[in-house]
């Protein structure tokens, strides 16, 4: 078994899907002969032909109507867009067709398409390269949003997005693109979407996130470990549709919870899972719900990137204020 980054896992599972699926097409800016801009997609035109991976114009709306239409007619097209900023022209294709297609037909048709787009800071990446606007995306019924957070769940994420028979917004974390390196075994085994992956079993404490902020919150949680504070870390995974009951299990548990994401606050992901903790929830919590997040103001150029974005001392400060309640 091989050890591989992420952006190496889904180019294996792309390889793996094109291979099992005559079906499947790629298509995307640069994703041909550059190989994508971050090569997520390389050696796949060498290996599959100029007629299943296709260099696209510079035109976000095109990409995502023309995999709506390819859907409809039996294809299964995995899009890319280049960086998440880039992302606003495809609303009306997402959101206005591929994610109504079941439900306008009364399941005549369905839209097996998958977007991936890279997205997050902490690469110095310019303006429009860093957003996390997940929560955009998050309530609109019929478009799943998926989001791994290591090599070995990306593989199987992407392989179960691309089998999905309805459209799929697959989210890379771009930051822990190369970050570290994992066995990945090229199975071909899909892993389940609409669940939560609980990564670490605990009693004191629930820290939930997703995405590259996993990698802060287990530095937190092995950092509190030593302190003797028992840490159960739990990756949303999907966030949409939500698997809510991972999560009220676990603070049923453990009685106190911190949300940790890199997106603005208002109106996150963070403050819908917040909300159903505590209208479901409320009874077992021991002290409110505790959130670190982005701020709300648009993602800075490098040189004060790292002050927006949340780190391990931001989370352990809200474990300890968390914990302090009584």
């Amino acid at each position: 078994m091989n050890k591989m980054t992420m952006v190496e896992a889904i180019n294996l599972a792309l390889k793996s899907a094109m291979r099992q699926d005559d079906s499947v097409i790629i298509l995307g800016e640069d994703v041909g002969v550059n190989g994508g801009v971050f090569r997520a997609t390389v050696g796949l035109r060498d290996e599959f032909g100029l007629k299943r991976v296709l260099d696209t114009p510079l035109a976000e709306t095109m990409i995502a109507g023309l995999s709506v239409g390819m859907a409809s007619q039996g294809l299964k097209p995995v899009a890319e867009i280049q960086f998440m900023g880039f992302i606003l022209p495809t609303m009306e294709h997402l959101i206005g067709h591929a994610a109504r297609l079941r439900h306008r037909t009364r399941g005549r048709l369905h839209c097996p398409m998958v977007l991936r787009v890279p997205f997050g800071g902490g690469i110095h990446a310019p303006e429009h390269h860093s957003e996390s606007t997940e929560a955009l995306f998050a309530q609109i019924p019929g478009l799943r949003v998926v989001i791994p957070s290591s090599p070995a769940r990306a593989y199987g994420l992407l392989l179960a997005a691309i089998r999905n028979p309805d459209p799929v917004l697959f989210m890379e974390p771009k930051r822990i693109y190369r970050l570290n390196a994992q066995p990945v075994e090229d199975s071909g085994q899909a892993l389940p979407l609409d669940t939560c992956y609980t990564l670490r079993e605990g009693n004191d404490i629930t820290l939930i996130s997703w995405g590259a902020m996993i990698k802060e919150t287990l530095e937190a949680a092995d950092h509190l470990a030593q302190q003797g504070v028992s840490c159960e870390v739990i990756d949303v995974v999907t966030l949409n549709p939500i698997d809510h009951e991972t999560m009220l299990a676990s603070v049923a548990k453990t009685g106190r919870c911190v949300i940790i994401h890199e997106a603005p606050k208002s109106c996150a992901v963070g403050a819908e899972i917040s909300a159903t903790l505590a209208e479901r929830g409320l009874v077992n919590l021991q002290a409110p719900i505790n959130r670190v997040t982005g701020y709300d103001t648009v993602m800075p150029y490098y040189r004060m990137e790292n002050h927006y974005m949340p780190n391990t001392a931001d989370i352990l400060e809200a474990v300890k204020t968390t914990l302090e309640f009584s």
